[in-house]
């Protein structure tokens, strides 16, 4: 409680905003939980079917910027209830409507156009209801408050999925609308917020400089190495192994609790030894990761390689937080914090660009030519970042100062 009252002003209201990003995020645990499984056992989709709703889901997050751009003249505040009612939407779909692929598709593209629209407006409403010269401390209570939902929602996935294990093929749809409930909740408290906050322009507009160029195609390495584990990962434990959904969740649960614990060690890392060593090392590791994922079955027993296979999911979870080191390099380049964001907003988009085409060719190489090509892909994809992290030449704030 010291630390809200530390961080956010006295009568701002702050307390509807957190409560609401508390329930999105358990609402968001439970449906990612059993997402996957959900698309498997229930829609019957398979590898190349889990890459086209992937193109789908991750679309919204190119096409934000635009929307940001024609919606510019709304508050932050009314940008983000209006996300929460989408999410909702798409939720309520994923509830009610017939599990088929078009239709689980299009729920998931819905719930992610709201989770989008959300994202861009959480940071400016948080430093708003902060404390001057608190708005670091402001920002990490609510990735707590997230972080904390979302745990607690993956946790419900675990123990629901273990007691009706016998029929857990019965129990995806009324748990989505459990989801769905806590969307509505959330979104009631989303509606009490006041204010007229302005939206953040450099999340409306793409900037473009010369000296980013390589901050750009990192960028691009990037969004296509994660976009392999992030959709393939699971889908190859659910379709390659069996492994059920209180599994996925409880991995998903684990790889979270890894991530929050790393992060502050992952920031000092970067602080030590700086942000090129960084970038560059992360990706060799992840070659390493990559090969064990896709070649396990040829070396262990099914049972010894499923279990190699989630603790390189963990792993690359965690080494996937590296990506912070690129957004030090920014600021290092950068001459203003107008600067960072306009950049780093930018790359996002990149990065959001490039995934779309690698869910759609991931799904169709695994189909085609089996889960060790495509994560030889992703490996190859870490050496070109390795490589091309290896080019940056340093440049701190002092040296920078004193030209």
């Amino acid at each position: 409680m010291n630390r809200f009252k530390n961080a956010f002003q006295e009568g701002s209201g702050f307390q509807m905003f957190l409560i609401s990003i508390l329930i999105t995020g358990l609402s968001y645990g439970i449906y990612k939980g059993m997402q996957d499984n959900f698309l498997a056992e229930v829609v019957g989709m398979g590898e190349m079917g889990r890459g086209v709703t992937e193109f789908f889901r991750e679309l919204p997050g190119i096409l934000l910027v635009f929307i940001l751009a024609v919606f510019y003249m709304f508050s932050a505040e009314a940008l983000y209830k209006a996300g929460a009612a989408i999410m909702l939407a798409g939720m309520g779909m994923l509830a009610f409507l017939p599990p088929t692929a078009v239709l689980a598709t299009l729920g998931i593209c819905m719930y992610s156009l709201g989770e989008h629209i959300q994202l861009g407006m959480k940071n400016t409403l948080c430093l708003k209801y902060a404390k001057p010269g608190r708005g670091g401390a402001a920002l990490g209570v609510q990735s707590a408050a997230n972080q904390i939902g979302t745990l607690a929602g993956y946790l419900v996935v675990v123990a629901a999925f273990s007691i009706f294990a016998e029929k857990s093929a019965k129990i995806y749809q009324p748990f989505f609308l459990v989801a769905a409930v806590l969307a509505a909740l959330s979104m009631l408290f989303a509606f009490r917020i006041s204010g007229q906050s302005e939206t953040d322009k450099n999340k409306a507009r793409f900037y473009f400089a010369k000296k980013y160029t390589k901050y750009y195609m990192l960028e691009m390495f990037y969004g296509a190495r994660k976009q392999v584990f992030l959709t393939f990962g699971p889908y190859v434990l659910i379709l390659f192994y069996g492994a059920d959904a209180a599994m996925i969740s409880l991995l998903f649960a684990v790889s979270a609790v890894a991530c929050f614990l790393a992060s502050p060690i992952m920031g000092k890392i970067i602080d030590r030894l700086g942000y090129k060593i960084v970038m560059v090392s992360d990706t060799l590791i992840l070659v390493i990761v990559c090969f064990f994922y896709g070649f396990a079955h040829h070396l262990f027993s099914m049972e010894t390689a499923f279990i190699v296979c989630c603790i390189n999911y963990v792993l690359d979870s965690v080494i996937s937080m590296a990506t912070m080191a690129a957004n030090v390099y920014v600021q290092d380049l950068a001459d203003s914090e107008d600067e960072v964001k306009a950049t780093i907003s930018t790359g996002v988009s990149i990065n959001h660009t490039i995934t779309i085409f690698i869910a759609l060719f991931g799904g169709w190489i695994w189909k085609a030519l089996g889960i060790e090509l495509l994560f030889i892909l992703s490996a190859v994809l870490g050496l070109a970042n390795s490589a091309y992290a290896a080019t940056i030449k340093p440049k701190n704030r002092i040296q920078k100062e004193g030209e």
